[in-house]
């Protein structure tokens, strides 16, 4: 419990959107747990234009509250509720019971030699239909290969975030979904010390939000993402496709005696991906430490 005039240890953020089941026990669970753990906290709760009765919930449960008449997306509840937070430790988890609070004890302490912790839901994804799996897997494969770190749970709704870490970042955190895929990538692009705790992941009480395009949408964002922050491994590679295509090409014209002009651009494309990604490199270490942007949501 926060005391008053005190500043809490950490803030934990909980967006909310048609969890009228969820909502407040998600809530008098965080709170016991960090109770009977002896850490001070403050609780908000982000009602994102729900439909049902999850805001009068969310009120009869303590929490502070911020409501948003419409719907805006996760990440811009995420965002609202990290505006009005004040404590130097952020924690986010969702509002429809997969993630067990027990953990936030343990996942605070580390962040005493990390910037972000995440809960790992690993094999344990029990709540998650077996149709999903798969694309999960190649989008946490393929974001791990390009951000060149092995990445367990790439969009985990459970988190710990050091507040000096985490808000340099919100300017280019989304409004959607996508907001865990862009602060992982994010953080560990730029060289931050990230850690996963595996955790167990419950069945949701209530329908998933997600929708089948969310993937195309999340596997275009990796590779925007280390486009911004590790230009390398996309133009270097994609340069080394065309000048081992090209090169084949003008050796084979040699061969035949006659040289095309394939060949030539595919060399020449090389040289130019190569020199667009060393550019890019350099703007992006340039600029690796973007400003804070938060905002209070509207009273």
């Amino acid at each position: 419990m926060k005391r008053a005039g005190a500043t809490p240890a950490v803030s934990v953020v909980i967006p909310a959107y048609n969890e009228e089941n969820a909502v407040e026990a998600t809530v008098e669970t965080v709170r016991a747990e960090l109770t009977n753990a002896g850490i001070s906290h403050e609780i908000i709760v982000v009602n994102d234009g729900s439909k049902d009765n999850t805001l009068e919930r969310a009120e009869a449960s303590g929490a502070t509250v911020v409501n948003f008449p419409h719907n805006g997306g996760y990440g811009r509840s995420l965002k609202a509720g990290i505006a009005v937070s004040s404590a130097p430790l952020i924690a986010i988890i969702d509002a429809d019971g997969t993630y067990p609070a027990s953990y936030l004890p343990e996942m605070i302490a580390m962040t005493a030699y990390n910037d972000m912790v995440v809960g790992d839901r690993g094999t344990a994804m029990k709540g998650v239909p077996l149709i999903r799996r798969p694309a999960k897997w190649v989008l946490n494969r393929t974001a791990g290969i390009l951000a060149g770190h092995r990445i367990t749970d790439l969009n985990s709704g459970l988190r710990l975030f050091r507040r000096e870490a985490l808000l340099p970042f919100v300017p280019l955190l989304p409004d959607a979904f996508s907001f865990t895929t862009t602060i992982t990538l994010c953080m560990l692009a730029s060289g931050m010390r990230v850690s996963y705790l595996p955790i167990v992941y419950g069945k949701r009480v209530g329908v998933s939000k997600m929708k089948a395009r969310d993937f195309w949408n999340f596997m275009f964002l990796v590779a925007r993402l280390t486009v911004y922050f590790q230009p390398l491994r996309i133009y270097m590679p994609a340069g080394m496709i065309l000048f081992v295509l090209g090169f084949s090409k003008a050796i084979y014209d040699v061969y035949i005696d006659n040289l095309s002009e394939t060949a030539v651009l595919g060399l020449l494309g090389a040289v130019l991906l190569w020199a667009l990604g060393l550019i890019a490199d350099m703007i992006a270490r340039l600029n690796l430490r973007p400003r804070s942007g938060l905002t209070p949501p509207p009273a």
